[in-house]
């Protein structure tokens, strides 16, 4: 039978929060909704009210969450990975991440290209793969690329492409390309 744990403090709180962000990279809304749980799973017994809100504010004031750091390093990732504009704003906005900070993080078009690309080579898709047998694989193909949170005009693009060639020079143009 497990040990019932003791309930937690302000050091303890403070001792776990300081664990996790050192552990994880993380937002300020993920750390606050960690404290939150373990505070309902353990229990409190501290002389003044637990103030997770508060102790989020002085780990964000001195440094240790960054939530535009976390911003920027998420979407880096998920633009390498090849997931579009509008799966990179789903992303961020369960991590608690503002609407002005995932503005701000957003792809311009030529990275929203590139990150296409990258999908499109690592699934296989357009001149990367063998060319749709039927209407109905092509779809596939396109409904796969929106699901990844790209527009319907660049999964278009990709899946219609002739070649790799011309597809590297589409995903490089650094104005939208016509």
């Amino acid at each position: 039978m497990p040990r019932p744990r003791t309930p937690l403090d302000e050091t303890k709180l403070e001792e776990m929060a300081l664990a996790y962000v050192s552990r994880f990279a993380t937002t300020r809304a993920k750390l606050e909704a960690y404290l939150r749980r373990k505070l309902r799973e353990r229990g409190w017994q501290g002389e003044r009210e637990p103030s997770p809100q508060a102790l989020c504010e002085r780990f964000v004031a001195r440094g240790y969450v960054d939530d535009a750091a976390w911003a920027r390093m998420k979407a880096g990732s998920l633009l390498r990975r090849g997931y579009g504009g509008r799966r990179l704003g789903e992303a961020l906005q369960a991590a608690g991440i503002s609407a002005e900070l995932r503005a701000d993080v957003q792809p311009k078009p030529p990275e929203a290209r590139r990150a296409a690309l990258a999908l499109a080579r690592r699934r296989r898709f357009g001149p990367f793969g063998a060319p749709p047998a039927d209407p109905k694989a092509r779809e596939k193909q396109i409904a796969a690329i929106l699901r990844a949170g790209h527009t319907l005009d660049n999964a278009r693009e990709i899946v219609d492409a002739a070649d790799r060639a011309w597809l590297e020079r589409w995903a490089d143009e650094t104005e939208d390309f016509a």
